[in-house]
């Protein structure tokens, strides 16, 4: 499936347009620690593809670090990414579609800090085992530590996330391990503390949430935190929010065995607030 190009100005990012035939809303994609945007296409199951069929123009773009765009891999600061996404939204309020955001693991992380802090122009949230709480369990000296390591020794790596808990479809793995495009190595300190301070900064902020949400998590995820989106979703007053916890779904839920009902689940909520 081909993709245009998407210009996000003062956004050293590279950026995708996947156009719907007849439009009748816009998704705004931002995808996880080390892989990259068009990953949604190929893999990820084709969650790109179903939603153009479904009458959505798909807008992503690789996250600093990762994929096609600039910087060093696997070394990320979450105030940059944040200040994209504030760019990639703006770069959206021109056209006249109704702008839904989708975030998966660190870009869910993102895509909430995002909204959380400014929500206009957005009609609604989707967010896929976001990373929002982070560092439950550490010794209070290693949180203590973590910015001083960041700032000494950034690109110090510090957290094997490894593949086991990616998938429970062996195929999906082994494609998840040979594809070169990703980062395979270890969390640095510096994403590590960056994430661990935004996660922990915007539970102030959710209190004031109103938009549409859709939260999806399996409750066997080892590398984000299930405990985060449920309590994400007792915190915020939005009057239409929707919870799926998935019972023995991994990380990847669209890459894992119930993949086919949780991207329906995606395309349902969608239709239900884009009827007419």
């Amino acid at each position: 499936m081909q993709s245009e190009t998407w210009n996000i100005p003062q956004a050293p990012v590279t950026g995708y347009v996947w156009t719907a035939a007849a439009p009748r809303a816009a998704v705004l994609l931002t995808h996880g620690l080390g892989e990259y945007a068009r990953r949604y296409v190929d893999r990820y199951h084709a969650l790109v593809p179903e939603l153009v069929r479904a009458g959505y123009t798909v807008y992503a773009y690789d996250q600093r670090g990762h994929g096609d765009s600039p910087g060093a891999r696997g070394l990320v600061d979450t105030a940059a990414l944040l200040d994209d996404h504030f760019r990639a939204r703006e770069a959206l309020r021109g056209q006249p579609l109704p702008v839904y955001a989708f975030g998966h693991s660190l870009g869910g992380l993102i895509t909430a800090a995002s909204v959380a802090r400014d929500p206009r122009g957005l009609s609604g949230v989707i967010l896929s085992s976001p990373a929002l709480l982070i560092g439950e369990g550490q010794p209070p000296l290693t949180k203590r530590l973590a910015p001083l390591l960041a700032r000494l020794a950034p690109a110090l790596p510090v957290t094997d996330l490894g593949t086991s808990g990616l998938s429970r479809l062996s195929d999906e793995v082994s494609a998840y391990e040979a594809d070169e495009s990703i980062y395979h190595g270890k969390v640095s300190a510096r994403t590590a503390w960056t994430m661990l301070r935004l996660s922990g900064e915007l539970w102030a902020d959710y209190p004031r949430w109103r938009l549409p949400t859709l939260l999806l998590h399996g409750d066997q995820d080892r590398l984000t935190d299930v405990r985060g989106t449920r309590r994400f979703f007792e915190t915020i007053p939005a009057p239409d929010k929707t919870l799926r916890i998935v019972e023995g779904g991994y990380h990847e839920l669209l890459n894992d065995e119930p993949r086919d009902e949780v991207r329906q689940l995606i395309l349902d909520w969608l239709g239900e607030r884009t009827a007419g």
